[in-house]
């Protein structure tokens, strides 16, 4: 029998709000969880970004959660960046309103004025970064006492930023009987700590996902030249839909938006020392349609980032370990789709990227190619191990 989200038993206006998004079917982790969470149990799930988390925590919530005075919110949800937490508001603010109920981002470097007017006219989960939400607890605007339902998402890179005192903190001071649903990645370590601290006999689930992280992508290693380095992403980004672009410093990241910028496509970076408005105004314009083809990103600004149907990942810089390749490349092939992964070497960089395949267990030849190899036209369908020199187009 196909299980939906009614048969899991979340409520009619939901089921309908989420049918009208074209959502009939839960992901692996939400058919897991939520008939858990709608029972009032403390969850705890094993599950990476992009495996439809946020459905999972957020429809039994939504359903459960009770009206909230001003400045008393009933439910608080703490992720580890403002980018995650305005694209979790914006997921679940439509399907709160088909229950009266609210939703709000809170996090540094908006307006606080604007978040403390929010917190009077009365919101009911709050979806925030833990160090704004300390800030807003210390000038008495907010209180987490009247809190009935905890969610922890992306525990294990809350714990990465250096988050977990902050994040004990918050826990330590919920009042009264409360409903703890935790999210992460890894279990392990100071995530294990939490679970065994604020969580009570907690339920949990995991989706077995360690294959999807490499096996669902296409590997390309191309060996660039300085001056042709630019050219070549360039070209990648045409031929691409969304193009994600990772650099190793934040100043690499402006320079290289703008080069590619002064290439004819459309590039915006992201990285934390860019303005709050500046940031999201960079990722509205990939995330929508008609919008910038690549975003250029460091690592730390990219984390908890949810971005659908990002095509190709470019590793412009080589990751400095496996994990961070990893990381870095399951923005693409999510939720079971496949994509393309391409990583530079300059001829300086050959032997690290030789250490870096070894440790993901990938025995792929790294390919010399300029801007104009017509194998850039897809990457996908070419096999690496053909050296068979092609014709190069006319520049």
């Amino acid at each position: 029998m196909t299980t939906t989200f009614a048969s899991l038993g979340v409520a009619e206006p939901l089921v309908a709000a989420l049918a009208q998004r074209g959502i009939s079917e839960p992901f692996a982790i939400q058919a897991l969880t939520i008939s858990d969470g709608l029972a009032g149990r403390d969850v705890c799930g094993k599950a990476k970004t992009g495996s439809g988390k946020t459905l999972a925590f957020g429809l039994p919530t939504l359903q459960l959660i009770p009206k909230a005075e001003p400045g008393r919110p009933t439910g608080i949800c703490l992720v580890p960046t403002r980018e995650l937490a305005i694209q979790v508001r914006d997921e679940l603010a439509p399907l709160a309103a088909t229950m009266d109920r609210v939703v709000t981002a809170i996090y540094g470097g908006d307006p606080i004025e604007k978040q403390i007017a929010a917190l009077q006219r009365g919101v009911d989960l709050v979806v925030c970064t833990p160090g704004r939400v300390i800030d807003l607890i210390d000038r008495k605007e907010m209180t987490v006492a009247a809190i009935r339902h905890v969610i922890i998402d992306e525990a294990d890179r809350m714990a990465d930023m250096g988050f977990m005192p902050q994040v004990e903190w918050i826990l330590r001071n919920v009042e009264g009987h409360h409903q703890t649903l935790l999210f992460s990645a890894t279990l392990d370590g100071a995530v294990d700590g939490l679970i065994q601290r604020y969580q009570t006999d907690p339920v949990q689930h995991e989706v077995q996902s360690d294959t999807v992280t490499v096996d669902q992508m296409h590997h390309r290693f191309l060996l660039v030249h300085e001056m042709d380095r630019v050219k070549v992403a360039a070209a990648l980004i045409r031929l691409n839909t969304r193009t994600m672009i990772f650099t190793a410093t934040k100043h690499g990241a402006d320079r290289l938006a703008a080069k590619l910028c002064d290439e004819g496509v459309e590039a915006a970076a992201i990285h934390g020392d860019l303005r709050q408005n500046l940031r999201e105004r960079a990722l509205a314009r990939f995330s929508n349609e008609g919008g910038s083809c690549a975003l250029v990103a460091t690592d730390v600004a990219a984390r908890g980032l949810h971005i659908d149907d990002v095509d190709v990942v470019v590793h412009f810089d080589p990751p400095s370990d496996h994990k961070t390749y990893l990381h870095r490349s399951g923005r693409t092939a999510r939720a079971g789709t496949s994509g393309l992964v391409v990583t530079f070497a300059l001829w300086n960089q050959e032997l690290e990227v030789k250490r870096l395949q070894k440790r993901i267990g990938l025995n792929i030849p790294i390919v010399e190619m300029f801007s104009n190899d017509p194998r850039l036209l897809d990457l996908v369908a070419w096999d690496p191990a053909d050296q068979s020199s092609p014709q190069t187009a006319k520049a």
